[in-house]
């Protein structure tokens, strides 16, 4: 298959262009990038050199890039709002396009323009775009030409939820949801909170009470649990590069049910290549998934409170995005799922 990645220059784009340009299955074809179009690949991503060859960033073109008959699959690693001017001439076209930003993963547009502070930018592609997590979705997505791909604090939240809501082990009023995540999360951009010295040995929490990656979360949390499903998502800056832990907060339905959820994770996740359920009183750690699309979650009951204590950790660049976006990828095509994967 020939790839194409649209707005490869940032983190997210640069994890897709490693991921791509060593797949057994993938040629990447095109690059593009506005800003660094006409720049060789490897002078901007030198890491990446011995794998990208002559390959050079071209410009952004809708309309050229729909028209083009090389290409078979687009991942889009552009903004909101950015993306679905990409989308919309690509699906229309009959293309592949799996979509990294936020454009397609809310399925109200009053929603969206509640947490994005913008219309939402192509409504009539809501219900063409399926919202995927491989592991919790059944196989009716694969049939579809445009893919939402979830977010990273989310991905994180609903891999050891859902299963657990669905089950009916968990309330689903009260959850409580504390996220820290590395600096790479807040993308590739020049600003003062994210400059080494301010950023080294400290941590803080930021766009709370409502962050928009809450819209995306409640929205798939009560979709699992049948109910209203309205949660306090807490959100930090950590002091390393990637990766997210998540520590989440759940009023057990019956008390000493931390088997029923180890059963009920175990039927949702065994055979599942990216998801490893960790002995109750092991703790994820962020340097374990680094560099993986893997998520490994965790559990323990606290008999005083009546709660379960959640963790889970991911790489934000990786299961969180890009290594997500391939997986979504080889699921479709039917090659293998763990293919240019680790």
């Amino acid at each position: 298959m020939n790839a194409a990645i649209i707005g490869a220059s940032g983190y997210s784009g640069e994890e897709l262009v490693r991921l791509l340009s060593r797949h057994p299955d993938v040629k990447l074809t095109a690059v593009t990038s506005r800003s660094l179009a006409g720049k060789l690949v490897g002078d901007q991503m030198p890491a990446l050199r011995h794998l990208v060859g002559d390959l050079s960033f071209t410009a952004s073109n809708p309309a050229e890039l729909a028209a083009s008959t090389e290409i078979d699959i687009f991942f889009l690693a552009l903004p909101h709002g950015v993306a679905s001017e990409f989308a919309d001439p690509l699906y229309q076209a009959g293309k592949t396009v799996i979509d990294l930003s936020a454009d397609f993963r809310l399925g109200s547009t009053r929603v969206y323009e509640d947490y994005y502070g913008q219309a939402h930018p192509a409504p009539h592609l809501l219900e063409a775009a399926p919202y995927v997590i491989p592991e919790l979705a059944d196989d009716k997505w694969k049939s579809a030409s445009l893919i939402a791909c979830p977010g990273c604090y989310p991905t994180s939240i609903q891999l050891p939820l859902v299963p657990l809501l669905k089950a009916g082990l968990i309330d689903p009023k009260g959850i409580i949801i504390n996220s820290y995540s590395g600096v790479s999360g807040a993308g590739r951009k020049v600003a003062e909170d994210f400059i080494y010295c301010e950023r080294n040995e400290s941590m803080k929490g930021y766009g709370m009470p409502k962050h928009r990656h809450l819209s995306e979360i409640e929205e798939q949390l009560e979709k699992a649990a049948f109910a209203d499903c309205i949660v306090q998502f807490n959100p930090h800056l950590a002091p390393m590069s990637r990766g997210i832990s998540t520590t989440i907060v759940a009023k057990a339905k019956l008390k000493d049910s931390l088997n029923s959820v180890y059963d009920t994770w175990e039927k949702a996740y065994g055979g599942k290549p990216f998801v490893s359920v960790l002995p109750t009183g092991t703790f994820p750690d962020t340097k374990h998934v680094t560099g993986t699309n893997r998520a490994d979650i965790s559990a323990v009951y606290d008999p005083r409170t009546g709660n379960f204590i959640i963790n889970s950790v991911i790489d934000n660049l990786i299961k969180g995005a890009s290594g997500q976006a391939v997986q979504l990828m080889n699921l479709k095509f039917g090659f293998e799922e763990t293919a240019g994967l680790l």
